[in-house]
């Protein structure tokens, strides 16, 4: 090899050698994997209250920290009492006949900001009913942390927390791309979608929490002594991250398998199933991946005996996805373009005799992720907007209505009328669709609501061969003050000549 090629060469292996070592190389990952102070100081103050769950198996951190905030509590009579008041507060609010179920908190240090505030991130009336009921300990976990000074115990620990992130983040990040890489996705962002792991090794390893809260999923973790944390939850999590933004997508597809429903409502699944299709289908499409991934293809009899006792819990598409997964692994094509045929190719009919032939376990494996909390109104609503324009009308009008009875306050009440008014609009009941838009005429304060309620009321009144109060409406939603280029055409259209009926907007 020449002097010159022999530099080339050597040149480009330098660039890659700093690129793979490089900080921004090795976060590379779909994951945010995090530590937060919040976390530690919630997760301390638990320890000191009794929580000592797979204190055998932790990693020496865990200890050190318990050791130092109990001697903190002996020099101090403030942490002490702070202490006892957050003890006195954890044993009055324990959920039924438990002792040590310290859920409630994760959820609640999951919306936590920084310290010393300890503020929720989140309005009230939109935390989880869990973490809601325990809102009160955070004047307490306030005084703890100052009392027991568990911010300088942070800052002396932090390095080894970080420790565990740079030691977990490329396991986890492979378990990730090889995910990816199964269901031919590429290496791409998701806007407006989060998916974190917390390592907090102030918890049991055995513990772990999985949430959805609206489009974000977080999952709560604690290594183990010998360097493990608890990867399939991981996994599992990601794939609802990854594939219930496709259901989303085929509200039609959905809503041609709701009637399967009420054939499992004697499954012993959780609840949540049995109400919502696109839950049991994409619970259904997981555990069929997760038997692929997961166990040897040489070994198909315990495949089908986890595929079984899937579809005995009432995940009853799974045998189908399964399937269907065979000739997926073959083809070239990703899940983002195959969700839809796997849907296509579910035979309700069959579906429901293979229900019918099934003898349900008598328990499920519990789930690993919640999504307990109550979620916003504004991204319930994005939702019933993505299942009117699929053409999804009943789906939107449920979810419009679920909002207007838990009137939480704001404009969303006004846009949920909005909603149901062209739901009605679509049906041809132009009477209660008048009705709704001029109710949220009345109501709504966002301009490109008011002005194309509007506008539509502007409709309604040329097909009736009201042509004066048609006018009066279009030239109020050139008023409302909404500068789309779109509402301002169809307004002044209005004005030009009057409305022909077509196909609803």
């Amino acid at each position: 090899m020449n002097i010159p090629k022999l530099v080339a060469c050597l040149l480009v292996f330098f660039i890659l050698f700093a690129a793979a070592t490089s900080p921004a190389f090795a976060q590379a990952t779909k994951a945010q994997l995090e530590v937060t102070e919040s976390f530690f100081t919630m997760t301390a103050a638990l320890n000191s209250c009794g929580y000592d769950a797979g204190l055998e198996n932790s990693v020496p951190i865990r200890q050190a920290v318990r050791a130092e905030v109990q001697a903190a509590i002996q020099k101090s009579p403030d942490a002490l009492h702070a202490r006892d008041a957050i003890c006195f507060f954890q044993r009055e609010h324990q959920p039924g006949n438990t002792q040590t179920d310290i859920t409630q908190y994760i959820s609640l240090a999951l919306e936590l900001t920084d310290p010393p505030n300890f503020t929720t991130t989140s309005p009230e009336a939109d935390l989880s009913p869990d973490a809601a009921h325990v809102l009160g300990v955070l004047p307490l976990l306030r005084k703890f942390y100052a009392a027991a000074d568990t911010h300088s115990l942070w800052l002396k620990h932090k390095a080894e927390y970080q420790a565990l992130v740079q030691q977990f983040h490329d396991p986890i990040s492979q378990e990730l791309t090889r995910t990816d890489s199964y269901l031919k996705l590429p290496f791409t962002n998701y806007p407006g979608q989060r998916f974190v792991v917390y390592l907090e090794p102030m918890l049991a390893p055995s513990h772990i929490d999985s949430r959805n809260y609206g489009s974000n999923y977080y999952v709560v973790i604690s290594p183990t002594q010998d360097g493990h944390v608890r990867m399939e939850e991981i996994r599992h999590t990601y794939l609802h991250f990854v594939l219930e933004p496709l259901a989303l997508k085929h509200g039609l597809s959905m809503k041609r398998l709701e009637p399967i429903l009420q054939d499992l409502q004697s499954a012993p699944m959780n609840p949540s199933f049995k109400e919502d299709i696109s839950l049991l289908v994409n619970e259904s499409l997981i555990r069929a991946i997760e038997t692929r991934m997961a166990i040897a293809k040489s070994d198909e009899r315990a495949r089908n005996e986890t595929v079984q006792r899937a579809m005995e819990e009432g995940f009853i598409f799974t045998r189908d996805f399964y399937d269907a997964l065979e000739a997926f692994e073959k083809e070239s094509s990703g899940m983002k373009d195959s969700y839809g045929d796997f849907l296509h190719n579910l035979d309700l009919d069959r579906e429901r005799k293979r229900v019918h032939n099934i003898t349900f376990a008598s328990r499920a494996t519990p789930e690993v992720i919640s999504a307990n909390r109550v979620v916003p109104q504004s991204k319930m609503l994005d939702d019933a907007e993505l299942k009117l324009s699929s053409g999804d009308a009943d789906g939107a009008r449920k979810i419009a209505e679920q909002v207007m009875r838990n009137n939480r306050g704001g404009d969303e009440p006004s846009r949920a009328t909005f909603i149901l008014a062209r739901v009605a609009t679509r049906a041809g009941n132009m009477e209660d669709a008048r009705l709704a838009f001029e109710q949220t005429v009345e109501s709504s304060h966002d301009p490109r609501t008011l002005a194309w309620s509007h506008i539509f009321l502007g409709r309604i009144y040329d097909i009736q061969g009201k042509r004066d109060q048609a006018e009066l409406h279009y030239k109020a939603a050139l008023a409302a003050g909404d500068p789309a280029a779109d509402t301002k055409a169809a307004a002044e259209r209005g004005l030009t000549s009057p409305y022909e009926h077509k196909s609803p907007r």
